[in-house]
């Protein structure tokens, strides 16, 4: 599996191009910010975007969208319990004196047991909310693509509208720990890290 993690926007959003090598198929986690960047490293890639999914809709998340899709005419998938924070992105921003893309509406909704495909790829939908209403993890292939839900030795927020922390922690210990421990973690802020490493050292989830 082809998998390209690039930081975006002033708060830093993993965007993550994950392609089969089969097919050249691609799908495109959080397009964040800069879309032009993101379209122009699926080019380089050699892939074909075909689904672009956000792992929730905080603005920082999805200030790309307009700019992928307007390119590419690919649909757009997310939970429906975030959908109602798309229309608030650009106020979401200012409120952190940032701007943003407005981003379209999702035109696919994703919930629990769904199944994301991308050519040879399958990905399982996993709902884990408390950093938001609809926070949801990708999984196959042996790598999680979860947002903000789990970082490196850290969890999302949970303190934002639509936040709990009980919520949360409960969904990644019933949902991710469950998980092989060789499984990869790549969270929508910094570094990558792993099942088995976050039940050993995370503070919040570990033990």
């Amino acid at each position: 599996m082809i998998v390209e993690t690039i930081p975006v926007g002033p708060l830093q959003v993993n965007a993550c191009i994950v392609g089969c090598p089969a097919t050249r198929k691609a799908l495109l986690v959080d397009a964040g910010s800069d879309g032009a960047v993101l379209l122009d490293a699926i080019e380089r890639l050699g892939l074909e975007l075909e689904l672009l999914v956000a792992t929730h809709g905080h603005f920082d998340h999805i200030g790309g969208n307009r700019q992928v899709l307007d390119a590419t005419g690919v649909p757009f998938a997310m939970h429906e319990a975030d959908v109602p924070l798309v229309g608030q992105a650009t106020t979401q921003a200012a409120l952190y004196g940032l701007s943003t893309d407005e981003s379209p509406l999702p035109t696919r909704l994703l919930a629990e047991g769904d199944q994301v495909r991308v050519g040879e790829l399958v990905f399982d939908v996993l709902h884990v909310p408390g950093h938001s209403p609809g926070s949801i993890c990708l999984v196959g292939q042996g790598h999680a693509f979860v947002g903000d839900v789990l970082f490196a030795g850290s969890i999302g927020r949970t303190d934002l509208p639509g936040g709990s922390y009980e919520t949360l922690v409960a969904g990644i210990r019933s949902k991710l720990l469950v998980l092989p421990d060789e499984t990869v973690v790549h969270s929508g802020h910094g570094p990558d890290t792993t099942i088995g490493r976050e039940k050993q050292v995370n503070p919040f989830i570990g033990g």
